[in-house]
């Protein structure tokens, strides 16, 4: 029997949350040594699972199977596929940026306050999510994916709840009650979408009888299973609910802002960079492999509703005050051009789609970490409180500034790429559409060089004159970011390898060609 490797880069986060949780209190720092230590293990073994997946190989690889709960035909099955790989690499990948920016984040507070921030919690929580989100990528049983699906919401709600911003330390009540609401409100949503998502796994057993991705896959191919239209439609929208709550898609998206705004700025990370992934994954992995006809059938509507999040993030970024609540609607409208790409039903689409993913991880975490970074400073995420940063700290202003490029996709950075093979996907068989979601472009190189200028430009504010520079462990959090963002901006074939084949097969899955270019012929 072959080495479980899947299971071994899920289990050893797990392991890992568990151990940290029990390091005794007053041993905060070898908690934060265990964490890192364990994440980078991770790391390691998602390298190795890399290096180990062959892009022209079988679709699933590394798999294993095994009799779970045989009455209702329920597997603990796994495997991965190119585009499972390449979001399991994100996502080990940045947690060990997400330890080390979040170092001092759950330390106690020294404000007078009697509250105690359990630093072994705040960690262990980190892990355990990482943990539930590989897996979830992993999962080719519907209804072993549903349970991380939804398990991964009780460390997040702990995570937003219980470990505020530090902008808001000084008035206790107030940021506990923000937070509160925050967290609540991110359960909730999540929590129905889930409900949604329940009835409709049931309802596929019911029709396939089993939980097998690839079983039910197979047999829809060659004709051995059928569904009713109305049947396939109604169990399509159920998944995508939850999905499209996830992911998030105007107009579930409001949660959000709310859970970037009041988390830390390493939590606010893991919400839309690793946990947000999962849900536009399941959108290319599940729906349109299980549900091609209904995928089809919804495609219209959904790409309105990926073009309302663009134009509608985007303009509400323009107008924010708040540094992590821009962020948090420019990732909406980012969503929005993920979810475009994918139903967009054209191989450079859902490739550029699939790449977007990676690349929006990468520069939503250097953007926010950098952000946060900025905010433990000064105690503020209002803009207003900010000016002429790059005069007293040139590294953090250049850093956020790279950050900020990459979030607005200028050529030469890593979203470039991702969001022109989108917008090229989408307008090959929906030009309408494609015209339309480039204003999105438009209005994010505002939203971003306006946040630029009212911050890091301009006279030095008082309250920023003495404000230091980035630290040694903060340059090791965002100097790699850059490295990745400059490199995938000018080199993206090492990830498009990996996922291309992938794309090709839920191209197949959905019988969907990429339409022929009209050439007019010359006179």
């Amino acid at each position: 029997m072959s080495f479980p490797l899947l299971t071994a880069t899920a289990v050893l986060p797990a392991i890992g949350a568990i151990a940290t949780a029990a390091v005794p209190a007053a041993r905060r720092t070898a908690a934060k040594w265990l964490a890192l230590l364990v994440s980078l293990a991770t790391l390691a073994l998602a390298i190795t699972v890399l290096v180990r997946f062959d892009p022209d190989g079988a679709r699933y690889q590394l798999t294993e199977s095994h009799a779970w709960i045989a009455d209702f035909g329920v597997r603990y099955e796994l495997g991965v596929d190119g585009i499972g790989v390449a979001l399991l690499a994100l996502t080990a990948l940045l947690i060990p940026f997400i330890i080390l920016a979040g170092w001092h984040d759950a330390d106690p507070l020294e404000t007078g306050s009697k509250r105690w921030r359990p630093t072994q919690g705040f960690f262990a929580l980190i892990l355990a999510v990482e943990a539930m989100v590989i897996i979830s990528f992993e999962a080719t049983d519907v209804f072993l994916f549903y349970i991380f699906f939804e398990a991964m919401l009780i460390p997040m709600y702990f995570l937003i709840g219980g470990f505020g911003d530090r902008a808001h330390a000084g008035s206790d009540e107030k940021a506990a009650a923000q937070r509160s609401y925050a967290a609540v409100k991110f359960l909730l949503y999540n929590l129905v979408g889930g409900l949604i998502m329940l009835a409709a796994v049931i309802g596929l057993y019911v029709v396939a009888g089993n939980f097998s991705l690839q079983e039910i896959a197979e047999a829809r191919a060659n004709g051995s299973l059928h569904m009713a239209t109305d049947t396939e439609r109604w169990l399509f929208l159920g998944f995508f609910f939850a999905f499209a709550v996830k992911a998030p898609l105007w107009p579930l998206h409001t949660w959000l802002p709310n859970a970037m705004g009041e988390a830390t700025a390493p939590v606010a990370v893991l919400i839309t960079a690793v946990v947000d992934k999962v849900g536009t994954f399941a959108m290319l992995r599940f729906c349109l492999q299980l549900f091609p006809e209904a995928s089809k059938w919804a495609t219209p509507a959904i790409l309105v509703l990926a073009v309302i999040s663009i134009i509608y993030g985007a303009l509400l970024a323009v107008g924010q005050r708040d540094i992590k609540r821009l962020v948090a609607y420019a990732s909406i409208s980012h969503f929005g051009f993920i979810i475009m790409g994918i139903f967009a039903m054209t191989s450079q689409g859902q490739s550029g789609a699939t790449l977007y993913m990676v690349n929006h991880g990468i520069s939503t975490a250097a953007l926010m970490l950098v952000a946060g970074f900025l905010i433990s400073r000064r105690g503020s995420r209002l803009i207003a409180d900010y000016g002429g940063v790059q005069k007293v700290a040139p590294v953090l202003a250049g850093t956020f500034l790279i950050g900020g490029l990459a979030t607005l996709s200028l050529p030469g950075l890593a979203p470039f790429v991702s969001e022109f093979l989108v917008l090229v996907g989408t307008f090959a068989r929906y030009p309408v559409i494609g015209i339309i979601a480039t204003f999105g472009i438009v209005l994010a190189a505002l939203y971003t060089l306006v946040l630029y200028q009212r911050t890091m430009t301009g006279p030095v504010k008082p309250e920023v004159s003495a404000m230091p520079d980035l630290r040694a462990r903060e340059l090791v959090v965002v100097a790699p970011l850059v490295v990745l963002l400059i490199f995938l901006g000018v080199y993206p074939k090492p990830v498009t390898d990996i996922v291309n084949p992938a794309v090709k097969s839920t191209m197949s899955d959905v019988h969907k060609k990429d339409p022929k270019p009209e050439v007019e012929a010359a006179k």
